[in-house]
């Protein structure tokens, strides 16, 4: 894959937690990296308790509690949001198990500079209870997927994907467990094409800018033989 441009000033990234922040662990850890085009500047959380925070302050990174309970809508809730992540200079916002759905004035603000990632294989059971409702409908591969965020729930231009191989013994934590996996490797490689420049967004569709073609392989869970 094309190296990232060591002189290029590196992304600021704002992270949007709600609870223990496993991906934003995986994203953190992988800005820790010298040539990552990517940097951690803050970590915000609609719930003041979340665990995700501690590991936060424990990295040297700013942290902000802003609590959506305190809010009488939606929209002054964002309001501090959008005005916390300005503070920080944020170049991009990255949602990691950030549940709260966020409005139109909020997305377009950010408009193709805010991920999400969703443990299946978007378009593919969007929403909640994504493993119960993979296992049941009987597919054979489901996984993860990292997308550009749009006003529409779990809908946006697709970065990113990992396949993830359900076994016939699956249940919806065995399943959860193996997706969590692929997904902490596959969101630091969907931001990494993103803050260095190697994909662009071209209206409904991420588009790469180089002719290098990623090895799928790599990105099955467990890996094919």
């Amino acid at each position: 894959m094309t190296g990232t441009n060591s002189s290029a000033p590196r992304k600021r990234i704002g992270i949007l937690i709600s609870g223990r922040g496993s991906n934003m662990r995986a994203l953190i850890e992988a800005c820790e990296a010298d040539d990552y085009p990517a940097e951690v500047v803050t970590v915000i959380s609609n719930r003041p308790k979340a665990l995700g925070l501690e590991y936060a302050q424990s990295k040297n990174i700013q942290t902000v509690a802003i609590d959506h309970k305190q809010y009488s809508s939606r929209e002054p809730f964002e309001r501090a949001l959008h005005q916390a992540l300005v503070e920080a200079q944020v170049d991009l916002i990255c949602n990691a198990g950030f549940m709260r759905l966020l409005t139109s004035e909020f997305v377009d603000r950010w408009h193709n500079r805010q991920l999400n990632i969703h443990p299946s294989l978007l378009p593919a059971f969007k929403g909640l209870h994504t493993h119960e409702r993979a296992i049941q409908s009987g597919v054979k591969i489901t996984g993860c997927t990292v997308h550009i965020v749009r006003t529409e729930m779990d809908s946006g231009p697709i970065i990113a994907q990992a396949a993830v191989v359900v076994s016939p013994d699956d249940t919806a934590e065995s399943l959860s467990n193996r997706v969590l996996e692929a997904e902490h490797q596959l969101y630091p490689h969907a931001l990494k094409l993103i803050a260095s420049g190697e994909a662009r967004i071209v209206g409904e569709h991420v588009i790469s800018s180089t002719d290098e073609t990623i090895n799928t392989e790599a990105l099955f869970f467990p890996p094919r033989k």
